[in-house]
């Protein structure tokens, strides 16, 4: 049986896990994993790491609630994992999270993004195209999930093409 070549680039779709509700006079910004979260963030971060998915870099969002979510990926892949913070991703569309997708070093043959829904979801959806994200994922992007897929080409000046979900990993077990 013929070995499965390594896919030239995988994109890591990694969705916030779930949040506590805003506290009175909190921000959204500041909102913080509530007791599910974080369980559910170290859970997806093990399974990640069990199966080897490990992004040569994470971008992430500036949110409390994604810097939690994206420690936890340190705590079980490694304290050198890398892992860059950006503002754009708090309040970005999917043409910000895109742009920032396909203007990374060439040379990265992985990427995780950590953001928020609904434009996980929407990237998700582009990248899939809609009947196949329609079949991954009939109801949602959940918190939590990371969607693992490969690419034939790396992304590049803000175009990513259309790619093949090759694992799915939620919290709640739940496969698509």
């Amino acid at each position: 049986m013929p070995s499965q070549s390594a896919p030239v680039f995988r994109l890591y779709l990694l969705r916030h896990a779930k949040a506590a509700w805003t506290l009175p006079g909190q921000k959204d910004f500041d909102r913080t994993l509530d007791e599910t979260g974080y369980a559910d963030a170290e859970i997806v971060a093990g399974m990640a790491a069990d199966k080897g998915f490990i992004p040569d870099l994470v971008v992430c969002s500036t949110a409390v609630r994604c810097r939690q979510t994206a420690e936890a990926l340190r705590r079980a892949m490694g304290e050198d994992l890398e892992i860059q913070y950006i503002d754009a991703l708090y309040a970005g569309t999917s043409a910000v999270y895109l742009e920032l997708i396909g203007s990374q070093d060439l040379s990265l043959s992985s990427l995780m993004v950590v953001g928020h829904n609904p434009v996980i979801e929407e990237v998700f959806r582009g990248v899939l195209g809609e009947e196949a994200a329609m079949e991954a994922i009939p109801a949602g992007y959940p918190p939590g999930a990371l969607a693992v897929i490969d690419i034939d080409e790396p992304p590049r000046d803000g175009v990513l093409l259309s790619g093949k979900l090759v694992d799915w990993l939620d919290p709640d077990h739940r496969k698509p």
